[in-house]
């Protein structure tokens, strides 16, 4: 059964809010209005992607039958806050800590994927509403505001996806690959292609191709 502790749960506010911050920050600088303006999009667009993707290595832990509880990672969470300021948030929240002596690289690069694989879920679904209620933007502010959420939502998940998987120490990657590099390249090369579609086209422009106009 998931279940959260009175610790895990407060922990989980602290980088949900930290990080959307970040987020927020990485779009405005240091422009003032623009960052009360964007926080509220970027709550749901940006932060949910980034605390469930904690949760998603925890879940998985879980169904192998392992104790594990997000532990917030403060250190982390001043780089992101620093690297904002120059347009790029390196999310280090926090980890799932996972309480077992002795697990196979199978089981471990399992839970380490799941992650990313939450983000690339999430970042294809924000795309989806996004295509579908954009014909609509023009007659409701609120589906336009839904429309931002969504369009942050998909660039946010999908650079997440892409970063995470990169094979370096303490990132996602370098247990998927040491488990299984097939799999690692897939995962990767999904997360980087859709990460790269944000930034080259843009979650907007990408509907506009989608419906057409």
């Amino acid at each position: 059964m998931f279940q959260l502790t009175k610790r895990e749960f407060i922990e989980s506010i602290i980088a949900f809010i930290v990080l959307s911050i970040c987020f927020a920050i990485s779009n405005v600088k240091f422009d003032v209005q623009g960052f009360i303006s964007i926080l509220p999009i970027v709550l749901i667009g940006a932060g949910i992607g980034s605390v469930s993707h904690e949760f998603g290595h925890k879940f998985m832990a879980m169904r192998y039958g392992y104790k594990a509880e997000f532990r917030l990672w403060p250190i982390g969470l001043l780089i992101a806050f620093v690297t904002s300021f120059f347009g790029i948030v390196i999310a280090l929240p926090g980890e799932a800590r996972i309480y077992a002596e002795d697990m196979s690289d199978e089981i471990v690069g399992r839970i380490a994927v799941a992650g990313p694989m939450l983000n690339i879920a999430f970042g294809l679904i924000f795309i989806v509403i996004a295509v579908l209620i954009y014909p609509l933007t023009p007659y409701s502010d609120i589906l336009y505001y839904i429309f931002l959420i969504d369009a942050i939502g998909f660039s946010v998940n999908s650079f997440l996806a892409a970063f995470n998987m990169l094979p370096f120490y303490t990132l996602d990657g370098i247990k998927v690959f040491k488990w299984n590099i097939k799999i690692w390249f897939v995962i990767f090369a999904i997360s980087a292609m859709l990460m790269l579609v944000s930034i080259m086209i843009g979650p907007e422009n990408l509907v506009k191709m989608f419906l057409k106009i």
